[in-house]
């Protein structure tokens, strides 16, 4: 399993944007497809952005398409989610997840989660 530091949650009104970071910590002998989930209170953890392994390819849900954004960071195994134009349903806890694919992420590792709330 590989360790996962996410940063970058905070309070924000609506409209507003934040941008979240997550990177392996410690040494990582394989690149991964790297993502983010998100869970609000009351409801199930729901999938919100994936990349592929190589950042070829990027995955969204239908709710966050045209306002979030995830790319890979110059170091490995490092991403980072852009959100922008944020409203009060964005509220949640974002957790990173790693896995050998895009549809398999999590299998690999998970961040702790960093909360994100965003105010009306």
């Amino acid at each position: 399993q590989v360790q996962l530091v996410e940063s970058g949650g905070g309070l924000v009104q609506a409209g507003g944007s934040l941008r979240l970071s997550c990177a392996a910590s410690g040494r990582t002998f394989s690149r991964y497809a790297m993502g983010w989930f998100r869970q609000a209170p009351g409801k199930e953890r729901e999938f919100v952005a994936g990349i592929s392994s190589s950042g070829g390819r990027t995955y969204y849900a239908d709710s966050v398409k045209g306002r979030f954004t995830i790319a890979g960071g110059n170091a490995e195994n490092t991403v980072f989610l852009q959100m922008n134009s944020l409203k009060s349903d964005d509220t949640g806890v974002y957790r990173c997840a790693a896995g050998p694919s895009a549809q398999l992420l999590g299998s690999s590792g998970w961040g702790q989660g960093t909360q994100v709330t965003v105010s009306s």
